[in-house]
């Protein structure tokens, strides 16, 4: 088969131009090199729908921030994905931060944002009151929020894939080329996919995937966030997100209540140039504890079950390159897709979809379309009676797996059933092992279901895909012999 479309990466923003093309009859595929969709920088940010004000109208990011931001309603009601508009403060801890709120605050006017509402000390306090009282002013823009940014994926791919979209993972280009008709697209295990053109959308590789394409020669600087995980039962959590008075390189440290119920703080923004690096480090975790101390009440250390990193992929320019390539034919370039790139990502694709159809692909509307998909149901959400409906068509729903986020046996058999063989994708899907223990009582347990649903052997279960195999010997009941 030659494809119309091929997207290379599926983070948010390859999952979201797959999703606006599988609306029209368009043979498209997704590529991934990972062993699952969204285990890139994708699962790995802060999960904030930003307000649009942080950057001014002439760039690309402003445009698709505020565009994006729109468009979370519609997306949630037809994809059910977590999704909370919290809403977003500002917080000045002294004068001096307060013209730059003004500035930011009249930038955000400038794009168009008009809900933006100024606020002296009082006012800061009693939107929140968590807030340290040494604040002494800020602004509210109550169009922010936070989304669970793999589930956000999933279920874009999800429809996308239900809708005809085909989905490769484990596939990682490592030559392309275009013959005058159309790309041969070559994977590292000697696979070919032919395709009339192609989105680069391969977020910190994106620039190799450029050169390897005959493409425009740019450099991805990766810059690390450091983010820190507090439990659901922290007194620090916030009604809405906190944001400190941005640097030039950086948004700041942040508090967000997540849209799942626990708290996040961070990121650091630290240049690096290992594109694997996700190491966090002590030194961080204090310095980010001061600053949030600063901010707002009730952190605690103690809370703390869980950090990570992520990678921005930074581009000199610091906005988003998205553009036909002017070397590389029928080539589509989404290239320093940094924040705020999860919330522009419905746009992206968008955005995207229109490039290619201004470079001559046919877009025709399927006369048939599963719009909305069906919800997920969660046992820690339902009620007793209903709890027990589920046990009498299927006694997995009343078997817990995870006991600290309450998620069941039929849970985790519904995520490996759609392909998340690996324990990232189960936890990712489920939520099952994202609670205080982090996965120390119930991990076992998830393997076992993960083996006995996927018919993947015990010993070839891997984290998140690779060579690196979980067990080796004996964890709790389970035992791989060498």
């Amino acid at each position: 088969m030659i494809y119309d479309v091929a997207i290379v990466g599926a983070g948010v923003s390859g999952a979201a131009t797959a999703w606006q093309l599988s609306h029209y009859d368009v043979k498209t595929i997704l590529l991934e090199k990972n062993a699952d969709v969204g285990m890139g920088i994708s699962k790995a940010n802060s999960g904030i729908v930003h307000g649009g004000f942080h950057h001014p109208a002439s760039t690309l990011k402003a445009k698709l921030e505020i565009r994006g931001n729109l468009m979370f309603e519609r997306l949630q009601h037809e994809l059910d994905f977590p999704f909370k508009r919290t809403g977003i403060l500002v917080a000045a801890f002294s004068e001096d931060e307060m013209p730059t709120i003004r500035k930011l605050y009249e930038q955000g006017l400038a794009n168009g944002v008009h809900t933006l509402e100024m606020c002296g000390r009082e006012r800061m306090l009693r939107l929140e009151p968590k807030l340290n009282p040494d604040v002494v002013g800020g602004f509210y823009a109550p169009g922010g929020g936070t989304v669970e940014p793999y589930r956000y994926v999933f279920s874009l791919v999800e429809s996308a894939t239900l809708n005809g979209v085909n989905l490769l993972c484990n596939w990682r280009l490592i030559k392309g080329f275009h013959d005058g008709d159309h790309w041969h697209l070559c994977s590292e295990d000697g696979g070919e996919i032919e395709a009339r053109y192609v989105v680069n959308a391969a977020g910190l590789y994106a620039d190799d995937v450029s050169r390897v394409c005959g493409g425009e020669i740019f450099h991805i600087h990766p810059r690390k966030g450091e983010e820190y995980l507090l439990d659901r039962s922290s007194a620090a959590r916030p009604e809405h997100v906190i944001f400190p008075v941005p640097s030039a390189h950086s948004k700041g440290v942040l508090v967000i209540p997540t849209a799942e119920g626990t708290t996040m703080i961070g990121p650091t923004a630290d240049p690096v140039e290992d594109k694997t690096d996700t190491e966090t480090t002590a030194n961080h975790l204090q310095r980010i504890m001061v600053l949030v101390r600063n901010m707002i009440t009730g952190i605690s250390q103690r809370d703390l079950i869980t950090s990570f990193a992520g990678l921005r992929p930074v581009l000199d320019t610091e906005d988003f390159y998205i553009a036909p390539s002017e070397k590389a034919p029928c080539f589509i370039q989404v290239a320093g897709i940094q924040s705020p790139g999860l919330t522009a990502s419905p746009a992206i694709g968008e955005y995207v979809k229109d490039l290619l159809k201004e470079q001559g692909l046919c877009l025709m509307e399927k006369s048939r379309f599963t719009y909305e998909l069906r919800p997920h149901r969660h046992a820690r959400s339902e009620t007793p009676e209903s709890l027990q409906r589920l046990h009498a068509e299927n006694p997995a729903w009343t078997h817990i797996v995870c006991r600290c986020e309450k998620i069941s046996e039929a849970e985790i058999v519904e995520a490996v059933r759609k392909g998340h063989t690996t324990l990232d994708g189960v936890k990712f899907y489920t939520r099952a092992g994202m609670g205080r223990c982090q996965g120390g009582f119930c991990s076992a347990k998830i393997m076992k279901i993960i083996s006995r649903e996927s018919g993947i052997p015990l010993e070839e279960l891997t984290k998140r895909g690779g060579k690196s195999r979980l067990l080796a010997g004996k964890l709790g009941e389970l035992e791989v012999k060498a």
